[in-house]
């Protein structure tokens, strides 16, 4: 078997997955690990990364590296999203993981690759377990600063567009006060909605009968809406909510004080101020695919792009 690590760099987290690629071309987990680093913290408004959030990404991907010489990883591949397509800084972001993924594989870097192909990597891993009698298939990769939407099957993928929205980027741009206002969450619901009618444009979601949710605020909707006291990813993973249970639940968040969204149990301490942001995403999405395409429910997959970035390099 061929050990392999995939790295996921996004605006928001960066995350690790070291896993057996074994020989019918599945993945067995030796290691999953994800650290909130901000690296997107700003980018929207200044253009760069800023310092900090660089330092707060390299202590991260420093203890990956060291993760990987001890597993005895062969190959690796890394890839970087939307915060860094947008800095006027990234050479100085690429260089830091040229330094340290270069002493596992001689010659890696972070890539950045394009909304088409981060769409489709989320999709073989989103999707890889579930019986393709279930599709067409829309999974919904919601990040940090990105939106992807994506609609395919069983001969893959069929259609995409990556929405330059995310869960972070509607915080720092709408919700400023705590909790935030009505005229807030109204302006945030309006950004929300004109990304998402572009991907609806390009995206046929009519034709689609399974919605698939990925990344950490699909997963913590799903945990609080599931009434969890702590995070469960085993339980977490491949559940389904119905959309009231959905709404409520993101209605809940999007009204919530910092304070308050704090204190719940499944809650990771990196989410606690941008969820909100995500939760109106997820709200706009389901009142769509609703009206679209009749779904009424969410499936939420712990496996996502970091499995497809892993099985690319198998």
């Amino acid at each position: 078997m061929t050990r392999v690590a995939a790295v996921d760099c996004g605006t928001n987290s960066i995350r690790l997955l070291i896993a057996d690629v074994t020989e019918d071309g599945t993945l067995r987990d030796v290691h999953r690990e994800m650290r909130i680093v901000r690296l997107g913290e700003g980018v929207d408004a200044t253009g760069e990364f800023a310092p900090a959030a660089l330092n707060r990404t390299r202590a991260a991907l420093t203890d990956y590296v060291d993760a990987m010489r001890t597993h005895g990883v062969s190959r690796v591949r890394m890839v970087a999203t939307s915060a860094a397509r947008d800095a006027g800084n990234r050479d100085d972001f690429f260089a830091m993981t040229s330094e340290l993924l270069g002493t596992v594989q001689p010659g890696a870097v972070a890539e950045v690759i394009t909304g088409t192909e981060e769409a489709a990597l989320s999709f073989q891993g989103a999707v890889g377990e579930l019986d393709w009698a279930a599709g067409p298939f829309v999974v919904v990769d919601l990040g940090g600063g990105s939106t992807e939407v994506v609609v395919g099957g069983a001969a893959g993928v069929t259609a995409s567009f990556s929405a330059n929205i995310g869960c972070v980027r509607l915080r720092e741009r709408c919700l400023h006060s705590d909790p935030p206002t009505a005229e807030e969450i109204a302006d945030a619901r309006a950004v929300a909605r004109d990304g998402l009618l572009q991907a609806l444009r390009v995206v046929p979601v009519e034709g689609a009968t399974t919605w698939v949710g990925v990344a950490g605020t699909m997963t913590t909707l799903a945990a609080l809406a599931h009434g969890m006291t702590t995070y469960d990813a085993d339980a977490i993973h491949l559940s389904r909510v119905g959309f009231d249970d959905l709404l409520r639940v993101c209605g809940d968040l999007i009204a919530m004080t910092y304070r308050q969204r704090a204190a719940l149990g499944p809650m990771h301490e990196g989410r606690v101020d941008v969820i909100g942001g995500g939760a109106i995403i997820v709200e706009e999405l389901a009142r769509e695919l609703r009206s679209r395409a009749g779904i009424t429910e969410l499936v939420v997959s712990e496996h996502d792009i970091l499995d497809g970035i892993a099985l690319s390099i198998a």
